[in-house]
């Protein structure tokens, strides 16, 4: 399968995160909705992943049909957010926001087993076409930021289906032959065995708790960062410098993980989330110290989702990655997401930006379970 295809798709699926994550808030916003209103919809987002991926995941192991549960999944989303041109009210617009997020979060984890499949030995270089992924994030929020200066949050809507139209457009490029390559081919080895590993389950709980401290950041940066009185293109390009960090993590990452330990990288990726949340509840009026901390996301997200992604390959056998994928992007992105959007909109109201001190907290947490936890070399790597 052309590099070029695989990349692709990360290309344009986090394009459409870059439109979401940043300024689908601002649009909730423009609707009159308070803090907690647009919290409990942007957890919808994230709630979808607790189900969605492990549904999928479980029945793109069975089958093997991985691309075509891509497709299907793309096709529907585009299909299901067409009805968010008709929705004003806060109950429409959570049906839409569920509808199309349940079949658009099924996409990625199996995605990412067709990837890592394609690319057998040669895993390492996963980073190197992930990182597509954040040139389409980078990209959306720049040129998106620029065009609402120009014009009205109003065209966010049209631009999201826009970027879920490319997303489908190039799943059908995707090869089928490329399920050969996930290892599944209708076995479908039991899981239970390695999730009752301690372990394993903490390693989910860091992933949990690493997701929750995003919460304030995916929900109200922009919100906050409007508030102080920036533009939304300066906020569009203090989001692409975070993620313009990320690139240059995912680009180093192979040689990274051939000098260091996936212990290690786990451990320097949560200490980061440590710095970066205490720095951004206590001097976000500070742009310079807000660069720095947007560099941080090179850690928070980088570093950390390509280790997530090289230790789940390394618990979980070839039959069970699209349920091992599933899993890391549900109780993660998902569940501690989804969490994490609630709280911070309960708390925005009266705590404001002291909201980002409690995600300092959460990860204190989870640096300390995974220092005291996560040794993968202890953990035998399935292998059936």
């Amino acid at each position: 399968m052309p590099y070029t295809r695989l990349s692709g798709f990360y290309l344009f699926y986090f394009a459409l995160l870059g439109a979401l994550l940043p300024y689908w808030t601002l649009y909730l916003q423009s609707l009159s909705f308070d803090a907690a209103t647009i919290g409990w919809l942007m957890g919808i987002l994230h709630v979808s992943r607790v189900l969605a991926p492990n549904l999928w995941g479980w029945l793109a192991d069975k089958t093997g049909q991985r691309v075509m549960i891509v497709r299907m999944g793309a096709l529907a989303s585009w299909v299901c957010f067409l009805a968010i041109f008709w929705q004003t009210d806060a109950i429409g617009i959570a049906l839409v926001m569920a509808l199309f997020s349940f079949f658009w979060n099924a996409v990625l984890p199996q995605f990412e087993v067709i990837t890592l499949g394609y690319l057998g030995e040669n895993s390492a270089q996963y980073s190197r076409i992930r990182l597509w992924g954040s040139v389409g994030f980078i990209l959306a929020v720049v040129l998106i930021g620029w065009l609402l200066d120009w014009t009205s949050i109003e065209v966010l809507p049209f631009v999201v289906l826009g970027l879920m139209l490319l997303i489908w457009l190039n799943t059908l490029l995707i090869e089928r032959e490329a399920d050969r390559h996930s290892h599944a081919s209708g076995q479908s080895g039991t899981i239970m065995p390695i999730l009752r590993k301690p372990q394993v389950l903490v390693f989910f709980l860091v992933c949990f708790l690493v997701q929750f401290s995003h919460g304030p950041y995916y929900t109200f940066y922009s919100v906050l960062m409007q508030e102080l009185g920036y533009q939304r293109g300066a906020i569009g390009l203090l989001w692409a410098l975070g993620v313009a960090a990320e690139v240059v993590m995912f680009a180093l990452m192979p040689r990274l993980l051939a000098h260091f330990s996936l212990r290690a990288l786990l451990l320097f990726s949560v200490l980061m989330c440590v710095l970066r949340w205490s720095l951004t509840a206590w001097l976000p009026e500070q742009f310079w110290v807000m660069l720095f901390a947007q560099c941080l996301h090179a850690a928070t997200f980088g570093s950390f989702h390509a280790v997530g992604i090289a230790l789940v390959q390394h618990y979980f056998s070839p039959s069970t990655q699209g349920r091992g994928q599933a899993l890391f992007s549900s109780v993660g992105f998902g569940a501690g997401g989804a969490l994490g959007a609630v709280v911070t909109g309960q708390l925005w109201g009266s705590w404001g930006v002291l909201s980002f001190g409690v995600a300092a907290a959460v990860s204190v947490l989870a640096m300390l379970l995974a220092l005291i936890w996560i040794f993968p070399g202890n953990v035998q790597q399935h292998r059936c």
